[in-house]
């Protein structure tokens, strides 16, 4: 499964720490567990002290940011590039020549935010619902 990171701890996940089930506070397992109670699999993370959870669900990746508390940060979602407001594409041709976008994810934060994250050659870039440029981190 591709590694996730959140929009707002993409800059520290080369510090993520790997986790088991077992490291995992019980409160953020069980919060997660009634958000998504068909999923079995699921990868954690330990970043800025909340919690991410890496899973599949009908074949598509996702994640979710936990604090401390079990309350949801942010989602991931997979997408299509196709599926990326129209702007990314023409921003990542003008600004970063020569390269394509080889993931796509839909960010939701906690208050209903939706980003968007255009993965291309060691690069992360965010935009904003409408395809607006925000920020480029490095992987």
């Amino acid at each position: 499964m591709a590694l996730f990171a959140a929009a707002a701890l993409m800059s520290t996940a080369a510090l993520a720490q790997k986790l088991n089930s077992a490291q995992v506070p019980q409160e953020v397992k069980t919060a997660f567990q009634k958000l998504y109670p068909a999923v079995s699999k699921v990868k954690w993370e330990k970043e800025k002290g909340n919690y991410e959870a890496e899973f599949e669900v009908n074949e598509i990746d996702h994640a979710v940011v936990l604090d401390a508390k079990g309350q949801v940060l942010e989602t991931e979602e997979e997408i299509t590039v196709n599926q990326l407001p129209s702007d990314v594409d023409a921003y990542v041709k003008s600004h970063y020549a020569g390269q394509s976008i080889k993931k796509a994810d839909k960010i939701t934060d906690s208050k209903g935010t939706v980003t968007y994250e255009a993965e291309i050659k060691h690069m992360d870039l965010i935009f904003d619902a409408h395809g607006k440029f925000i920020k480029e981190e490095k992987d």
